[in-house]
């Protein structure tokens, strides 16, 4: 059975994916490194355009798709439609507007930091100095490509960036911030705090 974003791009029947076969080798932090195969896929998403999003009208049907998708984006076509009420060519239908419009930035999958050997999280805030401001988009840059980012947020506040890291112990976490945040010359100051909990909340109050 196709999953929902198979099904999407089954349907729409254009040249926007770029698949293959390819083989996967990873160790990970010094355990027994893993082999298998991989289907990669290249995929093509809209980049979302903040003024024309404010355009796009989401109706109720819509933000209970939005909803369903949250919490499973896995489900097919079919669960969905029938959960909604629709037939599932509509609802494949609304899907391919939703993603098309960049209402649906990609399907993504959460992969737990423990089964990576990174059990602990921290959420470091960052100032930048005052005549720096103007190397926030190349800082942003440079942290898309550390391993134990798990996701950054820039700020308009006292702070300008929270980085939300995963470690391998309390070790790590100095480290990485000794070597990626303080040592960098365009940062004024860094705060580190560990997470005990981390949840998720009903995405759009559905």
């Amino acid at each position: 059975m196709l999953t929902l974003s198979e099904e999407i791009d089954a349907c729409g029947k254009k040249n926007d994916r770029n698949c293959g076969q390819g083989v996967f080798q990873h160790r990970i932090y010094g355990r027994m490194p893993v082999t298998g195969k991989f289907l990669h896929c290249e995929e093509h998403y809209m980049v979302s355009d903040p003024q024309k999003l404010q355009q796009v009208t989401l109706d109720e049907v819509d933000q209970r798709l939005l909803g369903l998708l949250s919490k499973n984006s896995r489900r097919t076509n079919q669960s969905l439609s029938e959960a909604l009420g629709l037939a599932p060519s509509t609802c494949l239908a609304r899907l391919k507007a939703l993603k098309e419009s960049g209402v649906i930035k990609r399907f993504t999958v959460e992969v737990a930091p423990e089964a990576m050997g990174l059990p602990l999280q921290a959420l470091v805030s960052v100032r930048l100095r005052p005549g720096a401001r103007h190397l926030m988009n190349a800082f942003g840059n440079e942290l898309r490509d550390l391993p134990e980012i798990k996701q950054f947020f820039v700020l308009g506040g006292a702070d300008d960036f929270l980085i939300h890291i995963t470690a391998k112990n309390t070790e790590h976490i100095r480290q990485f911030v000794l070597d990626h945040l303080s040592s960098n010359p365009a940062v004024a100051g860094t705060q580190t705090n560990l997470v005990f909990e981390h949840g998720h909340g009903t995405a759009f109050g559905l």
